[in-house]
């Protein structure tokens, strides 16, 4: 099981935006260190819990920081863009970090519909639903796979060749998992969303098609909650702070990441037990060995070969030890010290 790292970026109670950045880029030094496979970056817009808007500007600092990680994003949005500045600025960032970046992507808009209005270039129209010719459109880019005579076929000489970024499709529903087996791509699901995505998982695993340019057997990764403290009652206290951003976003607030101490007065007063677990979410918690053991038990599930830890907790600090327990429970510094180097594989 490959050990990886999702990172929203989140924005602690008292901190500025530009601290939760530094703090990023902070995280991802100690996973390359420490021995993690992959790190992606997210995008979320229109602030409160999260500073990652922008994972296009994250990547290149974090890719230069690093030096064994495969660094990419988690994801980027793709209704929002155009396929053509996607696929430019992805090979720029591959060919700056060869066989290091992944694009993944979305088909959500990451934030509230009022934010999403506000991100598009033409406000007279709602955003098409066209993902699908997007996507393909983009993929063409990458890999030049434009039928002879397209007006858009010489614009797959795209900067930074000949590398390119891997792509992968992110998701949490049976649609999105249709589409990555039918493109033969890496499938990326997010059961930190919808903890009920075995199925789904086994439909890609199922539909997929190998392809010439793309992958030849499907390509699985789960990402989900996950928290690993000295205790099991240190994890719980941390997870509430997550606890609470959630419960306030369902109201259409979005606000910073509060201290335990705070989140704990305020599920309190909400007449919930602030450290019992949420229903309808897994939340992965507690010592190292428990959660290494949910953890593998989770790939299993999945039929996936790579999990990718994501949280959000008030103390970067508190970030830092549970990805730092995290990697000691599965043994990643033992696997970098036989191979001299993370894996190097997509």
């Amino acid at each position: 099981m490959r050990l990886s790292v999702l990172d929203q970026s989140p924005l602690p109670e008292g901190a500025s935006s530009a601290l939760a950045l530094r703090n990023s880029i902070d995280l991802a030094r100690l996973a390359d260190e420490l021995g993690y496979h992959r790190y992606w970056v997210a995008e979320h817009h229109g602030g409160g819990a999260v500073a990652g808007a922008a994972p296009e500007a994250l990547i290149g600092p974090i890719a230069a920081a690093t030096e064994r990680l495969r660094v990419g994003s988690g994801g980027v949005m793709l209704p929002h863009y155009s396929p053509l500045k996607v696929a430019e600025t992805f090979a720029i960032l591959a060919g700056l970090f060869p066989g290091r970046i992944d694009l993944g992507l979305g088909r959500a808009s990451g934030t509230d519909p009022m934010t999403a209005h506000a991100l598009q270039r033409d406000r007279r129209t709602s955003i098409p639903d066209d993902f699908p010719a997007q996507l393909a459109e983009l993929l063409a880019y990458l890999e030049g796979g434009f039928a002879d005579g397209h007006p858009f076929g010489r614009l797959a000489d795209l900067p930074g060749s000949p590398e390119r970024p891997v792509p992968w499709l992110l998701g949490s529903s049976r649609q999105s998992a249709q589409w990555a087996a039918q493109l033969g791509i890496g499938y990326a699901f997010a059961d930190f969303i919808n903890p009920a995505g075995a199925s789904i998982a086994a439909e890609y695993r199922g539909g997929f098609a190998a392809g010439e340019r793309r992958l030849q057997a499907p390509r699985q990764a789960v990402a989900a909650w996950v928290i690993a403290a000295d205790s099991d009652a240190e994890a719980a206290r941390l997870a509430t702070s997550g606890r609470m951003v959630f419960r306030m976003m369902r109201r259409g607030r979005l606000v910073p990441v509060p201290a335990p101490e705070t989140a704990i007065r305020f599920l309190e007063s909400e007449g919930v037990d602030p450290l019992a677990l949420t229903p309808g979410r897994r939340e992965i918690l507690g010592t190292p060995s428990a959660v290494r053991a949910q953890l593998e038990a989770l790939a299993d599930e999945y039929g996936a070969e790579e999990v990718l830890a994501v949280n959000i907790v008030h103390s970067h600090a508190a970030r830092r030890r549970s990805y730092e327990l995290l990697a000691e429970a599965c043994g990643l510094s033992d696997t970098l010290a036989v191979t001299g180097e993370a894996v190097a594989a997509a």
